[in-house]
Formats: structure tokens, C-alpha cells, sequence
């Protein structure tokens, strides 16, 4: 791994843990195994770090939605398994993005984030649900991709903390939100044992 590299994955780490002012530029390089100096040789600042360190663990690696939808609940399945487990592996970074969110924002680009994409692509493949009659209820697919998406980030954050709210085993939960979320859209929510 290159030095820059080290950096951001330091700098990605010492926030999560401590937030922006205990993320100093002498704890991250300490982090990184180097020294100040090449921090700042290689981003010039602890701003111009911090945004790249944070949009460089942003990457989406998810599982995207088909273009041309064939099987709902199984491509929301799917799609939305692996937007909780990205979500679940950056728990403590957007924890701590989001608490810090009021004094440092430009340190995140929530317009950019996958959470964002992720709701932009929900949105069409919802639209294309519509056109191809696979949901027949009315509905704005921008509000209905919210909507799910809402719910995926709270069980991502909270399942872990508010035990008692998501007792439901992760999996099992999963299939009900989709199930209830495809009924809302006038759509097939079976989970036919070829689609679960």
C-alpha cells in the first residue's frame, strides 16, 4: 500500500474513533507510520485529508438494481442485503459524520454519497417498476426510495443499540420491510422460495 493510501485509511480510522478534533494530523501520521511532513506534503492540509479520506470510504461496492426489473422483491433482496452491509461495516464513520455533520460540513459531500446514489437509482428502478406494471399503487418513487431507504439506515445504525426495536433476526426483518414496502407500491411481495 502506497503512503497516500496509509493516510487515508488512518485518517478514515482516527475519525471514527475520535471525531474531527481528535483526529490531529500528528495522531494520524503516527497512524500511518510516517511522519507530519509527508501528510502535508501529499494533501497540504488536515481539510483537504479529512474530505478525501471520508469520499475515498464512500466508494459504493453494492450490488446495483437491473435497468429492466424482473423480480422485485428478489432484486430489492439483494440490493438492499448489501446496502446494509456496507452500511454496517461504516457504522462508527457515519456515526461520527453525522455528529459532527453541524460543525464540519464541508468535510462531507452528503449530495455525492452511495447512500444518496443508492436513493437516486432506487428511485428510477422504482419508476421502472411502474412502467412495467409490476406496481400498480400511485405513488412518487422519489418519496417510496426515502422511505425504504430510511428504514435500511435505521436498522444499519441501530440494531446494535436499540435491541429491544430490532429484535427480529437481520435476515427475517429484511423480508418484511420488502414485503411490506412492495405491498405499499401495489406490487407482488412474495418471497416465492425461488426469489428468497
Amino acid at each position: 500500500m502506497n503512503v497516500r493510501d496509509q493516510l487515508l485509511e488512518a485518517a478514515v480510522r482516527v475519525y471514527a474513533e475520535a471525531g474531527y478534533r481528535g483526529a490531529t494530523t500528528r495522531r494520524i501520521a503516527f497512524e500511518a507510520g510516517v511522519n507530519e511532513i509527508t501528510l502535508f506534503r501529499q494533501f497540504g492540509s488536515k481539510d483537504a485529508l479529512m474530505r478525501e479520506a471520508i469520499a475515498s470510504c464512500q466508494r459504493a461496492t453494492a450490488v446495483a438494481l437491473p435497468e429492466v426489473p424482473t423480480d422485485p422483491f428478489r432484486e430489492l433482496g439483494d440490493w438492499a442485503r448489501s446496502h446494509l452491509a456496507e452500511m454496517r461495516s461504516r457504522r462508527a464513520l457515519i456515526r461520527t459524520c453525522m455528529g459532527e455533520f453541524e460543525e464540519h460540513p464541508e468535510v462531507i459531500a452528503p449530495e455525492n454519497s452511495p447512500t444518496a446514489q443508492a436513493a437516486k437509482a432506487l428511485a428510477r428502478y422504482l419508476g421502472q417498476l411502474r412502467e412495467r406494471g409490476l406496481a400498480t399503487a400511485q405513488f412518487d418513487e422519489v418519496v417510496a426510495a426515502t422511505m425504504l431507504m430510511g428504514v435500511l439506515f435505521a436498522d444499519a445504525m441501530g440494531r446494535d443499540i436499540m435491541r429491544d426495536m430490532f429484535a427480529t433476526h437481520p435476515e427475517e426483518a429484511l423480508r418484511e420491510y420488502l414485503r411490506v414496502f412492495l405491498r405499499g407500491l401495489g406490487a407482488d411481495p412474495s418471497d416465492r422460495p425461488e426469489s428468497a
